[in-house]
């Protein structure tokens, strides 16, 4: 786990010569784990795509962020959180994320965007929130970056800052429900899934993000 400075974004070059033998890799897409492998159209996610995913506050949308990357990160992919202050590290493990191959920006201030488009130099997902409502340019600019290094974006959004471009794939959370037993707790997430080309349709499904063990998983 690395974290860096917003007013020093950039990557030493021998941690970007550490990372470029995985994230130069040529396979078209990067792996999706449960449940998701299953409710996105190829199974995985296309190295070149722009992902968001909305949900109001408390609805879980950092957990569904980051249990889209959690395979590639088993699999040996190295992955970056940009602007999110507390990603919960705990939480992450949980979720099967690789700590050591995560790299953090939790406060980029105004330079959130650069700082994602930096990090694009040596990983395969970047996972950011925008401190507010990103600007269309800002937004395609950072989208343009990730298919020119074949790598893949995930966006968190709100309904009231929504990301302003239409990604590849929309995971919209609308309903969060925790249910309690005994002793243990799970989050159930209705989350409509649409997109472009085979996802252009949009399916609703239910997922627990976490469940008991702290995984994702379908309904």
């Amino acid at each position: 786990m690395f974290a860096f400075s917003p007013s020093r974004p950039s990557l030493p070059q021998d941690l970007v010569a550490t990372l470029r033998p995985v994230a130069l890799a040529k396979s078209r897409t990067l792996p999706l784990g449960e449940p998701w492998n299953a409710l996105v159209p190829g199974g995985g996610l296309r190295r070149g795509s722009s992902l968001v995913v909305e949900a109001p506050a408390g609805f879980g949308g950092l957990s569904v962020g980051l249990s889209l990357l959690s395979e590639a990160s088993t699999r040996g992919h190295w992955s970056a959180v940009v602007g999110v202050d507390d990603p919960g590290v705990v939480a992450m493990a949980e979720l099967g994320i690789d700590l050591r191959r995560v790299l953090f920006v939790p406060r980029p201030r105004d330079a959130w965007a650069e700082a994602a488009a930096d990090l694009l130099d040596g990983v395969d997902v970047v996972l950011v929130r925008a401190p507010g409502r990103a600007a269309p340019n800002v937004a395609r600019r950072l989208s343009d970056r990730v298919r020119e290094r074949s790598a893949v974006l995930i966006a968190l959004s709100e309904p009231r800052t929504r990301w302003p471009l239409a990604p590849d794939l929309l995971f919209s959370v609308t309903q969060a429900e925790w249910r309690v037993s005994s002793r243990l707790d799970a989050r159930y997430l209705t989350v409509h899934v649409s997109g472009r080309g085979e996802a252009a349709r949009g399916e609703r499904h239910v997922v627990v993000v976490p469940n008991r063990r702290g995984r994702a998983e379908a309904s």
